[in-house]
């Protein structure tokens, strides 16, 4: 018999929070993390991936889930990455499962089926309100057959509801569209990553989610952490911090930034964060937001139970207007910053799990969406 599903909240913490399966600031113990991660004091949304600590992600949110009746909160899990059979490659982890080394499409959903099922096992509940597809490469999204077994997961009562989560770095903007194109009547719900700071590429897919009634999670809400308030110029990040990708002084150009915001957060009380999160939930199709909650280095640094008590805190009606939602993303445009991931017109080379070339259906596909990857995809 399937559970009555239990929509997502807007606001979520997820499981790469903490700092312990993914450095961003320090690392919490785990009685924190537990505490961090209970569905309870107004956030009832919680997020796992398979993958984070291959599986000991799941297994302290399941001990965080003890206790806790299952009808009072949301449970979103995501698979993908293959840690059972496949073999790490250095930082840029396991390789999908979809990888054609590992199997062929043939045994896509069995795989599906069996990574659900011993996620669910180490949750220790026996559903998912909704169940991504984790940082899948080319081939997820675009196989029917991955799609087959993901519906099958649904049917089978394992997921209330499934959906896609690209990365895990920004992009695949031809590939996300593509993908609800073609099963987008199958599709209940996208990650993509979207703040104020970084409107670019993920609002280039937000109308064709909301053509195919795709609802949209974001996450890195949080633009590295610096809509927390504590992020300082010249502050050393912890040691091998994730953040080290992005570039030299970043920290110091986000609070330029802003401070160029202030007029916005004095007239409607909002905190940086909170004005992050309501502009995020200001696009049509956002329902959800996820920023990742970072325990800053240093005795000084602001708790991150804070942060969390924070969020859980942010105001029901939305104060910002359309006018605010424009002028806060021509202070923050960052158009042309990166280099994106996914099929994109500068990528050369052998196709990679997370970059592959720009194929001549994909054009199209950005032709449909008046999106040309020349123009709009490519890293100035």
């Amino acid at each position: 018999m399937v559970r009555c599903m239990r929509e997502l909240g807007r606001a979520a913490v997820g499981t790469w929070s903490g700092g312990r399966y993914l450095r961003f600031g320090e690392e919490i113990d785990e009685a924190r993390l537990e505490s961090l991660l209970l569905p309870n004091n107004g956030i009832d949304t919680v997020l796992s991936a398979d993958t984070y600590g291959q599986g000991e992600a799941d297994s302290v949110l399941g001990r965080s889930l003890v206790g806790v009746p299952r009808d009072s909160y949301c449970l979103v899990g995501a698979v993908g990455h293959d840690f059972y059979e496949g073999e790490r490659d250095g930082p840029r982890g396991f390789p999908r499962f979809t990888d054609p080394h590992l199997r062929g499409e043939g045994a896509y959903a069995d795989y599906l089926k069996m990574a659900a099922e011993r996620s669910l096992d180490r949750l220790g509940v026996d559903s998912f309100d909704l169940l991504l597809l984790h940082n899948p490469d080319r081939i997820g999204y675009s196989s029917e057959a991955v799609w087959d077994g993901m519906s099958a997961l649904r049917e089978a009562g394992r997921t209330g509801q499934i959906g896609v989560a690209p990365g895990p770095a920004n992009g695949f903007t031809l590939d996300l569209i593509s993908c609800l194109e073609r099963f987008g009547d199958r599709i209940d719900w996208a990650m993509i990553i979207l703040n104020p700071f970084e409107p670019w590429p993920g609002e280039l897919c937000l109308e064709a989610a909301g053509r195919h009634g795709v609802k949209v999670i974001t996450r890195v809400v949080d633009y590295g952490g610096l809509f927390w308030g504590d992020l300082r110029p010249g502050m050393e990040l912890a040691k091998g911090d994730h953040r080290a990708f992005r570039p030299e002084g970043w920290i110091e150009a986000g609070l330029e930034k802003l401070e160029r915001l202030a007029p916005v957060r004095e007239r409607t009380g909002l905190s940086p964060m909170h004005l992050a999160c309501q502009w995020n939930l200001a696009h049509g199709g956002v329902e959800c937001v996820a920023p990742t909650l970072i325990q800053e280095a240093g005795a000084d640094a602001r708790p991150i139970e804070e942060k969390r008590a924070e969020l859980a805190t942010m105001p029901a009606e939305q104060r910002l207007d359309d006018d605010d939602v424009a002028a806060i993303r021509a202070i923050g445009d960052n158009t042309g910053s990166m280099a994106l991931k996914g099929a994109n017109p500068q990528h050369k080379g052998e196709e990679r799990p997370d970059r592959w070339s720009l194929s001549d259906e994909l054009a199209e596909v950005g032709g449909r969406w008046g999106i040309d990857p020349d123009r709009d995809l490519i890293a100035s």
